[in-house]
């Protein structure tokens, strides 16, 4: 994944975790908030594995969600890995975020937007 697509200082990452909307699956959460720029973050916790296993998964998170860049939408995405996360295939990893990305879809469209909210008068 090319660097003007990664998630930058640690402000960003708390911004997205603070105001993100988020979508769970068994092994991996994601975060998104809305922005003009397009980028992503992963977080692989101790909880995953040693270093070795942790550099792995997100070496494979990046090679899932690189020839996804160009279909999704702009904003700031954060994705969060959990401990059974390495044990699935790189397949299984794929359609593992395709699923999370439709869910993340389906939940922003069902959402009322804030600035055109309706007002009763």
């Amino acid at each position: 994944m090319q660097r003007q697509y990664r998630l930058g200082p640690d402000r960003q990452f708390r911004y997205v975790y603070r105001r993100g909307c988020r979508v769970s699956g068994k092994d991996i959460t994601l975060l998104y908030v809305r922005s003009r720029q397009k980028r992503v973050g992963f977080s692989v916790s101790k909880k995953v594995g040693g270093a070795v296993v942790r550099n792995r998964t997100k070496r494979l998170l990046r090679e899932v969600f690189r020839p996804r860049m160009a279909d999704l939408p702009n904003g700031l995405y954060v994705v969060i890995a959990r401990p059974g996360l390495p044990s699935q295939t790189f397949l299984q990893l794929s359609q593992n975020v395709d699923g999370l990305l439709q869910k993340l879809i389906r939940t922003q469209s069902a959402e009322p937007r804030r600035d055109q909210g309706s007002r009763n008068p």
